[in-house]
């Protein structure tokens, strides 16, 4: 059986490279990296260029444009040894210092093609949105070749972030999984967030993922998995990345420094009753296996650690965000003298920054119910599902 006889879905790109005149006429810039690929996993900007589109200039995200940055980096802006395109890195720019990229880079449409996995603050979502931000007050048309969700589309969770704790991990009100593609919460945020920033929604045009349905996660599209960054090699990563992000916010390792990132999460601390405390819990859709593990690097990097690895049983009924709040909830009755809040500049709470678990929320609500010993779980309760709180009239898919 062939690759394209198991594809149940043709990516936005891909319809682009078989008619390159849907992104409109004029130069093109390609907001793109490794995961920029057609069904057949020929990377999108040779493949452009060899279709006939004016492509002149490629603009990469946080983890650069071979995705070799780890979190927090991206890669040194030079010109890309395939296409010879100069290269133009996006992350930590926005505002005066983005329009002015846009402008020189004398594009006339931006191209957005990057694969996200369904969570707020997975940043590629916020490069978009500050891109489209500045093709909004530089008159540059914004094309998303849109791709689909990871996770599926049927499902939202966590609150609304609130304006207040804006910042690159969530720019706007959008739940931490947020159930869209990146074409659907394009079209929300051109509607709602683009305008109060920019004073004017971007000239946007959505090139839709044929086949997809909202029922559809990763494996069901058939499409090849390319890991977004050095630390989601997996869909079951994705699946997990929405909740046990959180745990950035803290003083446990999140896995980072290991091969499976995210899956799996300890501290020195940890003891024989985490584990058998996690599963008296009875959450749906997953259980919890005691491991011990020593990062390579990152937090505790070289210590033995002990912890938990979470198995998936039916990811149907897991609840990625609703486990994760759970876990900390433990955390802090069985360990309260040791675990901890992170700052957002990764120091320990009390150094008069903003707690990182705060920003990952969207607001402070979920770590004060935690200290204060009162029961989180109805925080991780979405607005509703996600063609309500994003409103109707952003969903493409059935």
């Amino acid at each position: 059986m062939s690759t394209d006889d198991r594809v149940a879905v043709t990516p936005g790109i891909a319809r682009l490279h078989a008619s390159p005149g849907l992104a409109g006429p004029g130069r093109l810039g390609l907001v793109t990296n490794h995961t920029g690929v057609l069904p057949d996993l020929r990377p999108a900007a040779p493949a452009l260029l060899e279709a006939g589109a004016r492509l002149i200039a490629l603009f990469g995200p946080e983890h650069g444009l071979h995705g070799t940055g780890q979190a927090g980096d991206s890669e040194a802006a030079e010109a890309d040894p395939i296409t010879g395109l100069p290269v133009h890195d996006t992350y930590r720019c926005s505002g005066e210092r983005l329009d002015k990229l846009l402008v020189d880079s004398d594009v006339d449409a931006l191209v957005y093609d990057l694969q996200d996995i369904g969570a707020r603050f997975y940043t590629y979502v916020w490069t978009m949105f500050d891109l489209m931000v500045s093709a909004a007050r530089t008159g540059v048309r914004f094309v998303v070749a849109d791709r689909p969700n990871p996770l599926g589309g049927l499902v939202s969770e966590g609150p609304l972030l609130d304006p207040a704790w804006a910042s690159f991990v969530g720019r706007a009100a959008v739940p931490v999984r947020h159930g869209l593609t990146c074409g659907e919460l394009a079209r929300h945020l051109n509607t709602s967030a683009v305008p109060q920033v920019a004073g004017s929604a971007a000239d946007l045009t959505v090139i839709e993922a044929v086949g997809w349905q909202r029922a559809m996660d990763a494996e069901a599209t058939g499409l090849p998995w390319v890991a977004p960054s050095p630390n989601i090699p997996t869909p079951a990563t994705a699946m997990f990345y929405p909740g046990t992000c959180l745990f950035e916010g803290t003083n446990l390792s999140e896995g980072r420094g290991t091969t499976q990132p995210f899956e799996i999460v300890g501290a020195p601390y940890i003891d024989a009753r985490f584990a058998p405390s996690l599963t008296e819990l009875t959450l749906p859709g997953v259980h919890f296996r005691d491991l011990r593990y020593v990062p390579t690097f990152h937090k505790h990097a070289g210590r033995p650690l002990r912890g938990v690895q979470l198995h998936i049983t039916d990811r149907e009924v897991f609840a990625p965000v609703r486990t994760a709040v759970a876990m900390l909830a433990t955390l802090r009755r069985l360990y309260p003298d040791d675990f901890d809040w992170h700052t957002a500049d990764g120091g320990r709470e009390g150094t008069g920054h903003r707690h990182f678990i705060d920003l990952l929320w969207g607001s402070d609500r979920l770590r004060r119910a935690v200290d204060a010993g009162d029961d989180p779980l109805p925080l991780c309760d979405p607005p509703a599902p996600p063609g309500r709180w994003a409103g109707d009239e952003a969903l493409l898919y059935s």
